[in-house]
């Protein structure tokens, strides 16, 4: 019987660091796959090499390990955002946390009981809040820009092809919406939003 752990190559992590890194990057890469609630805490193991006890051991209960994954897309995110990381670096990691963060709510998580820190959405909050008279503003602010981005990731075929946008370039879509997300974050200022999410 071939199993995912008898496919590696590569030697299994040791240290409390290095398993916690690679569950996290393998229940990441299964959540996107196939979503939580199809993703037993043995396949993860299995994904990256590791006995599923040490899983457990690290993270507790399932619930626990899909917060502690979303954190960690988020955190992903963030830092590329903030190491300026080239667009298709940024672009791919946008990719999976949506994709893992969809299929989480889909599948009926409840995200503000499982996770705790957004970093992604955080970093974007305190780069725009001088920007509004209130907390509240730029936290709605923020919360719109980030749903408009969101649902474009998510609904872009749906979208290009229902609001009779299929001749548009990938790029002239993604300038209207950098656009529309400046204006909502940040009342009209393009810049500001382009420098917060590392944009051209």
């Amino acid at each position: 019987m071939t199993t995912e752990t008898s496919l590696r190559t590569s030697p299994a992590p040791a240290g409390r660091a290095a398993v916690v890194a690679a569950v996290l990057a393998a229940a990441a890469e299964l959540y996107a796959e196939k979503g939580p609630t199809a993703t037993s805490i043995r396949e993860v193991a299995g994904r990256c090499g590791v006995n599923h006890g040490l899983v457990f051991r690290y993270f507790g209960t399932k619930e626990r390990l899909v917060g502690a994954t979303l954190e960690h897309l988020g955190r992903r995110v963030a830092d590329l955002v903030a190491r300026d990381a080239p667009l298709e670096q940024l672009e791919d990691a946008l990719t999976i946390q949506t994709t893992v963060m969809a299929r989480t709510l889909l599948e009926g998580y409840v995200i503000g009981d499982c996770q705790t820190v957004f970093p992604g959405v955080a970093l974007l909050l305190d780069r725009i809040r001088g920007l509004h008279d209130t907390e509240q503003g730029a936290r709605m602010a923020a919360a719109n820009a980030v749903a408009l981005q969101l649902g474009w990731r998510l609904f872009a075929p749906f979208l290009r092809a229902s609001a009779g946008l299929a001749s548009e370039t990938d790029a002239e879509v993604r300038e209207e919406i950098l656009a529309a997300s400046a204006r909502l974050a940040s009342a009209w200022r393009t810049r500001a939003i382009r420098r917060c999410w590392r944009l051209p």
